[in-house]
């Protein structure tokens, strides 16, 4: 009764949060997901040409980059390139119906591209976000009996909560959700590792690869579990006994084979878009699997991930904690499991010859490894209890999250270079101007965002 009584307060607490949200489409990246959405519903296909142009000549994207790339280009069967694929549009797809009912209700133009639609579908990347949030600290919980205070911690310290409320449009929060679906469900089944178990695991897995293809090396901390179970002893994996019924050859293939079946339609879709079973040829060239800047896109002062996001190096150190030091044989085995996760995420995002994101608010292509930030930021909650004072954790917490808002303030107010970090210039305006004027920014984004919009882009 308790855990529902909480659960219910943190939903009224996110519904709270919702006229924070940011109901409109700005970036071409936006236009690709929701465009994969309005497409299949209203024209069932997947020709992007009257979405492309409705926005385009709606001013949204209206730049000659966006006409060349959207408008003119062709993937190899002639139809209009979409980088993005088609699972965040299945994920939004409840939300987008009722933008439609509201349409209907309302008068609104009921054709998929009026306000109601697109405020439906910013509404859903927010509830995405918390139910990452949520699933994840449900994990932390799993492991080390809290994960709450570090899911905040990360929700506000992190790009989830701008790719949530001020950029929805992108399908980053989606992205989250589906890896804390998959990082859920993998600590619930792996105790006794049954078909049952493999095949939700399959599922949840093909699902995050549909949401974002990258995302499809975090199997293999999973993976690796997998085979770990079955061939050593349970005693020394600390999970529960062998079912006597299950081989492991028979819950592998279940699971593959539900892997497969979720994977289906993301291959169906680059079959639709680019006429073979791949992403298109454009999408392929900037990918080297060599991954050389896969150090740059965490260590880099002007874009990598620790620069924009040092939560991010606090949470990660706390993976290596749990990896080193946790007493628990079982623990020191995930924490060393989702350490190689956030490897395989860093070797993904290195191989993009446009590391960088200039223009993108921080390293968003990691908003996906939420869960294991999560995580690794409650098992350092957990391993300073009996260390170090905790209240020195805490206060680099609260610096870290104020850097991450202050980050925030400063680009959507366009008041820093959007291409890049100039950390002595961010870091004055984070801590010693915005403090001041917090509390008139949040007041205005409230009730005069659209005053944001009308500065110049940089």
């Amino acid at each position: 009764m308790a855990s529902r009584r909480r659960l219910l307060l943190l939903f009224l607490a996110f519904l709270i949060t919702l006229p924070a949200v940011t109901t409109r489409l700005y970036a071409s990246d936006e236009i690709e997901y929701f465009a994969w959405l309005r497409s299949v519903v209203f024209d069932r296909d997947a020709d992007f040409q009257n979405e492309y142009q409705h926005f385009y000549d709606a001013g949204v994207s209206h730049t000659a980059d966006f006409h060349e790339t959207f408008l003119e280009r062709t993937t190899e069967i002639g139809r209009r390139v979409n980088y993005a694929t088609a699972g965040a549009a299945l994920l939004w797809a409840p939300f987008y119906a009722i933008g439609h009912v509201v349409a209907l209700a309302t008068g609104a133009p009921a054709n998929g591209f009026s306000q109601p639609y697109i405020a439906a579908v910013a509404c859903g990347s927010a509830f995405y976000a918390f139910l990452a949030v949520l699933l994840s600290a449900t994990a932390a919980r799993r492991l080390f009996g809290h994960g709450l205070a570090a899911s905040l911690a990360i929700a506000g310290g992190t790009p989830l909560i701008f790719y949530a409320y001020v950029a929805p449009g992108f399908g980053h929060a989606a992205s989250a959700f589906a890896v804390s679906l998959f990082v859920w469900v993998w600590l619930r089944v792996r105790d006794r590792w049954s078909i049952g178990g493999a095949v939700a695991l399959g599922l949840s897995g093909g699902l995050l690869a549909f949401v974002r293809e990258q995302d499809v090396l975090l199997v293999v901390g999973p993976a690796l579990d997998f085979v770990r179970y079955w061939v050593r002893p349970s005693s020394d994996s600390g999970a529960q006994s062998r079912p006597a019924t299950t081989q492991p050859w028979v819950a592998a293939i279940a699971g593959t084979l539900a892997f497969l079946v979720a994977l289906a339609p993301l291959l169906a879709s680059y079959y639709a878009v680019n006429g073979h079973l791949g992403a298109t040829e454009t999408a392929a060239r900037k990918m080297n699997w060599a991954a050389p800047h896969a150090l740059s896109v965490l260590f880099d002062l002007e874009h990598g991930l620790f620069a924009w996001t040092p939560l991010a190096l606090v949470a990660i150190v706390g993976l290596v904690v749990m990896w080193r030091r946790n007493t628990a044989p079982d623990i020191r085995w995930i924490g060393g499991l989702m350490l190689l996760m956030v490897a395989a995420q860093a070797y993904s995002s290195g191989c993009v010859e446009s590391w960088t994101v200039a223009g993108s608010f921080g390293q968003r292509r990691f908003v996906a490894i939420t869960p294991l930030l999560i995580v690794g930021l409650a098992a350092l909650f957990t391993h300073v209890r009996a260390t170090w004072p905790r209240r020195s954790l805490l206060a680099v917490v609260a610096l870290c999250v104020w850097w991450n808002l202050g980050l925030i303030a400063q680009f959507g107010l366009n008041r820093m270079d959007r291409q890049k970090l100039t950390l002595m210039d961010n870091a004055r305006v984070t801590f010693l101007e915005l403090p001041l004027q917090a509390p008139a920014l949040a007041w205005r984004y409230l009730t005069d965002r659209s005053s944001f919009y009308k500065l110049p882009r940089q």
